[in-house]
């Protein structure tokens, strides 16, 4: 950590990042040689081209677990696999080894928070800073302040965090932690549909972005009034409800108001040094049709993937497991010919799952 300040002291933020990263490289800490066999392609769409990977290097998770994952008791040491307690520590059966894991502190809206890079490496210089604190994730104002200081410290990186309820939120939702990292996503790229200003602030940009999912773009060069306009955003959507769209801010179970609007932020700091916050709308309700969630992918798509649609996947780049590569491999044989169809081994086997596609 003193060696990362006296470099980004004496010669910049990106020279520090740079050394950092191949420290992580080079202490094995980020497993190059796994990640180098994940299957990564571009694919052209209306929205722009979008990134597909199937990750090699890290097991799919299933929503349920996730949510329950928020409720169950921490083990004692370390709570969780993003507490600060997991700097060095040799691992148990349960709980990975991260002896070669180091980080960098952080200050954010005055509280101490940590930097580090991730080991699976999702995407280019693929970071996570997390709260120095074992508290839940929350989306609130104060959140969308801790990305901005984040852009201000590290100008060359976006920041984001996964939304904090069930179904629409991240992997771990029990330690607060956003998602950082030197990479352009589609989402960034692109373009704004329809542009509003706020008579209020008028060096403020509003835009509907053209995009799969329900994303406002504020844009602006006062990091104050970037800030309230997120906040007013964050406070109206909690509230709203849409009943034709099924979109509805609450639901009432067993005498207790259940909330179901979030936000899915993500910041940039520009070249011109204006601030930019993508909020993606969030609502995580389910139906009987619909149990894993009414704005998830639906089953039928389970057999690619059941697992949430997260704040890397909102932006574009969808991490698809790794047991995709072994089941397309299967696929390509039948549909070439080169492997003899046997409808009966088919429906008992791994590919039993996409026989309806």
């Amino acid at each position: 950590a003193g060696r990362f300040g006296r470099q980004a002291a004496s010669e910049g933020i990106f020279k520090a990042t740079d050394t950092f990263y191949q420290l992580n490289i080079d202490s094995n800490y980020i497993r190059m040689d796994r990640i180098r066999k994940n299957q990564y392609w571009k694919q052209t769409t209306e929205y722009g081209e979008l990134e597909i990977t199937v990750n090699l290097s890290k097991p799919e998770k299933d929503p349920k677990e996730i949510a329950m994952l928020k409720t169950i008791a921490p083990s004692k040491y370390p709570k969780c696999l993003l507490c600060a307690e997991n700097i060095g520590y040799a691992g148990r059966a349960d709980h990975p080894a991260r002896q070669n894991l180091r980080v960098i502190p952080l200050e954010l809206t005055g509280e101490e928070w940590y930097f580090q890079y991730s080991p699976y490496v999702y995407y280019n210089e693929h970071s996570i800073v997390f709260n120095s604190k074992h508290v839940p994730m929350r989306i609130t104002r104060e959140t969308f302040a801790r990305l901005l200081d984040f852009v201000d410290s590290f100008p060359h990186y976006f920041i984001g965090s996964n939304a904090d309820l069930p179904i629409v939120g991240g992997s771990i939702l029990n330690h607060d932690h956003f998602q950082a990292g030197r990479h352009v996503f589609p989402m960034e790229t692109a373009k704004v549909e329809t542009e509003f200003a706020d008579p209020s602030a008028e060096e403020l940009s509003f835009g509907i972005v053209n995009w799969p999912m329900s994303v406002l773009r504020i844009h602006g060069g006062s990091k104050k009034d970037v800030l309230q306009a997120a906040g007013r955003v964050l406070d109206a959507w909690k509230m709203y409800s849409d009943p034709d769209a099924d979109v509805l801010a609450f639901s009432d179970i067993n005498g207790e108001r259940i909330p179901h609007n979030t936000i899915t932020p993500i910041a940039r700091l520009r070249d011109n040094g204006q601030y930019e916050l993508d909020l993606v709308l969030r609502n995580n309700r389910t139906s009987e049709a619909y149990p894993d969630g009414i704005f998830h992918p639906h089953q039928e798509l389970h057999h690619i993937k059941k697992e949430n649609i997260g704040l890397i996947e909102v932006m574009g780049l969808a991490i698809l497991p790794g047991r995709l590569k072994s089941e397309l491999e299967e696929i390509t044989g039948l549909l070439t010919g080169s492997v003899s169809y046997d409808k009966a081994a088919v429906e008992t086997g791994s590919l039993d799952k996409h026989c309806h596609w």
